[in-house]
């Protein structure tokens, strides 16, 4: 048997490649009472290839919650349902949340079928640290909330992984040559698994002129990777964070690093960065 009655599978579909479909996987769609997926369409295309005709129940952003009452109502009278999302892991930057809270809460057993991450895929063969790195998923679709997210990253010194559509990678990465500068280290990751898989390496600025310049490089799905931060040493004195933090109080960040710097002689960049840390961690 290869499920458990009253059991939620979170399964792992691929990316791309059809074969990257696990066996387990398989048999577990196949075996399953129901399979809630992000888009029924999507994934009965999925299913016919390999001769699985589980039923079907969609379950995605919109109507989740509303969902979630249900599903768990029929795991826990016994039932096995599977959660997919259109390609990869579920809940990695896709529905499902809600969904293994729920069963969390309800004390039904939530089972994990792994398989392909665009995520690991990408820091597999990225070439930059992957001991330590943070995963940020998508930023904010608008530009100015997409920049203010990127200006609390910049001193990050882990890999920073994000993931980015075709139509706003060409501003995506515009706005990352633009405060992280021209020298940081980047990597993208195109279309894994696919017929027109691509990784390019290089410099942010090199980076983002390859994909603007070129049409056909921005078509498909984004994995964008940049190297983390260098350390800083701590060049800011006592009496300049204390100035710093005086100013924090009555004025934005960026002129309250600006002011510190005209009194203290120090670079602004290292204010900047420091008041950013102090706003971040008066908020948390």
């Amino acid at each position: 048997m290869f499920v458990q009655p009253g059991t939620l599978y979170v399964v792992a579909t691929p990316i791309g490649n059809l074969h990257d479909l696990s066996p387990r996987a398989r048999d577990v769609l196949a075996t399953v009472g129901t399979i809630a997926a992000e888009d029924t369409r999507h994934t009965r295309q999925l299913l016919r290839h390999f001769g699985i005709d589980t039923p079907l129940i969609s379950l995605h952003d919109h109507n989740e919650r509303d969902r979630c009452g249900e599903l768990v109502a029929t795991l826990a009278a016994g039932a096995s349902l599977a959660l997919v999302s259109d390609a990869g892991t579920p809940l990695v930057s896709d529905p499902g949340y809600h969904l293994v809270c729920a069963a969390h809460a309800a004390d039904v057993p939530v089972v994990a079928v792994p398989g392909p991450s665009s995520l690991i895929a990408a820091l597999s063969i990225a070439g930059l640290p992957t001991d330590r790195f943070v995963f940020e998923g998508f930023l904010p679709a608008r530009g100015p909330a997409r920049r203010v997210r990127l200006e609390a990253l910049v001193r990050e010194e882990r890999t920073l992984v994000f993931f980015e559509s075709s139509h706003r990678i060409g501003e995506m990465l515009e706005d990352l040559v633009a405060i992280f500068g021209s020298e940081r280290e980047a990597v993208i990751a195109r279309e894994l698994t696919k017929r027109f898989e691509e990784t390019l390496h290089g410099t942010l600025p090199v980076l983002a002129e390859k994909i603007v310049t070129d049409v056909e490089r921005r078509r498909g799905e984004f994995v964008v990777l940049v190297r983390g931060a260098p350390p800083v040493l701590d060049e800011v004195g006592a009496d300049a964070m204390r100035t710093l933090s005086i100013l924090l109080e009555e004025l934005p960040v960026r002129q309250a690093a600006a002011i510190t710097a005209r009194l203290t002689g120090l670079k602004k960049n290292l204010l900047y960065a420091r008041a950013l840390e102090m706003a971040a961690h008066k908020s948390a």
